[in-house]
């Protein structure tokens, strides 16, 4: 890494920060035009092809990150970077052509190399910043996830004009070549203006390389980022049908309540950077961590409608029912009154409900000149309990979730420089890696739930759990480093 920065370690950052835009924005592809395909019926893919689909690219760009970003410490990021944006245009095109699941994901498996793109910038970056600059710095280049945001956002409307708002179907064809002719134009901007540059550790073998990853940190760090950056692409891409099976929206509609949810999470993490840099990445992963847990325990409750039995109304005595209405039976010489059924049962989603809410009334069970005896039952209780799950509320969570995830994603590789600063490119790919199969991972584990369950809330459950066990573990690497470094302080705060 360098001493100071340059205005040539600018220039590299920005060109990489573009480049890594770009190629998110096309690993993320599937999110948008899967769902496309799947709500115009001209394929026929239930949830967990779907899943697949959304996955398969993920993992691609996740499983060889690692090895380009070991490559890039041993031949610099110019001429990695540049090769990739090009090779990754060839399989995006060919997406065209694509007429079956198997050649869709055979596609999508190439176009996911993009994903790799992560890893090289992170180790191409690095070393052209100074270890105290390294947070911002990496945190600008990971602004670049707001690629995802990009085709959310742009894709959904680009595909309503190319097939003439679904009339021409078969134009949703032209969206991939326009995808590829980006990916190879960014490629020779690369090419042409980018300068090569190559860490100290560049010297070094294959397997000398790899030394680093036999510390158990690499794999903590790559848990966190599991959670903050695999999950964060899983639900970039999960998010659109969530939005149109949930919330019935159209599908425009949809990538724009999706973007909310990645474009700020990209664009913080400039500021992550920096906030890690101030006040080191282990106390943000705290306050990210904590919030992550208590934001998707606030998300797992459905939209729901549950009948169950109420409080209803039992004959004091035995007799003759001479009269049944809506609001009362008439026995004998006594009259019990009904709770009626509420007026507002039809429309309680108008206006905004945060809290779950009920309704309960009475029907009889009864008919007039039936014999009854006592306490036998007059009219029944019905309680109606009902959750709103508001879209806007739902929206709001998400988008504070996906910028606590944005800041966590530029905490982590905060950590990276501090104990590899010559292997950033290994460490950043490992963990990159284990990230990135969050991205896999999960989609194809939410389908999984939701052909189990039903419910769409069940992804949120997951996350609840992953966001658990993170939390957990840092607290206990942090309770043991306390406990080495100072045995005293930690008896007296154990004791009170």
């Amino acid at each position: 890494m360098l001493e100071v920065a340059t205005w040539k370690s600018h220039k590299i950052l920005f060109l990489n920060t573009l480049a890594f835009t770009v190629c998110f924005a096309a690993w993320m592809f599937n999110g948008v035009l899967v769902t496309f395909l799947v709500d115009n019926q001209v394929f026929n893919w239930g949830p967990v092809k779907i899943g697949w689909l959304f996955g398969i690219p993920v993992l691609t760009g996740s499983l060889f990150r690692l090895p380009a970003g070991m490559l890039t410490d041993k031949f610099g990021g110019k001429p990695v970077f540049g090769s990739l944006l090009i090779l990754c245009a060839i399989p995006m095109y060919l997406l065209s052509k694509a007429d079956s699941f198997a050649s869709f994901a055979l596609c999508s498996f190439g176009f996911g190399m993009a994903g790799v793109s992560f890893s090289i910038g992170i180790a191409f970056s690095s070393v052209w910043y100074p270890r105290e600059r390294q947070g911002t710095a990496l945190g600008i280049f990971g602004a670049g996830n707001a690629g995802a945001a990009l085709t959310t956002l742009l894709a959904p409307t680009m595909l309503n004009k190319l097939t003439n708002n679904g009339v021409d179907i078969e134009g949703w064809r032209q969206l991939p070549v326009y995808y590829a002719l980006i990916l190879a134009s960014m490629g020779v901007i690369f090419f042409i203006f980018s300068e090569n540059r190559k860490p100290a550790s560049s010297g070094k073998s294959f397997t000398e390389m790899l030394t680093p990853l036999k510390h158990v940190r690499v794999w903590r760090f790559g848990l966190y980022y599991f959670l903050v950056f695999g999950c964060f692409v899983a639900f970039s891409q999960w998010l659109v049908p969530y939005f149109v099976n949930v919330y019935y929206l159209p599908l425009v509609t949809a990538g724009l309540f999706a973007s909310m949810f990645s474009l700020p999470s990209g664009v913080i993490r400039a500021l992550g950077g920096w906030l890690s840099d101030m006040f080191g990445g282990r106390k943000i992963m705290y306050w990210v961590l904590g919030a992550s847990t208590l934001i998707c325990f606030m998300l797992i409750v459905p939209k729901m409608e549950i009948y169950s039995p109420g409080r209803g109304v039992m004959a004091k005595r035995a007799g003759v029912v001479k009269e049944v209405t809506s609001s009362s039976v008439v026995m004998s010489d006594q009259t019990y009154s009904l709770k009626g059924k509420p007026e507002a049962l039809s429309n309680f989603d108008n206006g905004i409900l945060v809290l779950p809410g009920k309704q309960t009334w009475q029907e009889p069970v009864v008919k007039p000149g039936q014999t009854v005896k006592k306490k036998e039952l007059l009219a029944k209780g019905v309680t109606r309990i009902f959750f709103q799950a508001n879209v806007w509320i739902f929206a709001v969570l998400v988008l504070v979730l996906g910028t606590i995830w944005g800041i966590g994603k530029a905490a982590v590789y905060r950590l990276i420089p501090d104990y590899f600063p010559e292997e950033v490119g290994v460490v950043g790919g490992m963990v990159g890696v284990l990230g990135g199969l969050g991205g896999f991972v999960c989609p194809i584990v939410f389908g999984y739930l939701l052909e189990w369950t039903g419910l769409w809330t069940s992804c949120w459950m997951f996350m609840l759990a992953l966001s658990v066990v993170c939390l957990v573990s840092l607290h206990y690497v942090v309770q043991k480093m306390m406990k080495n470094r100072h045995p005293k302080d930690m008896r007296q705060f154990e004791n009170g």
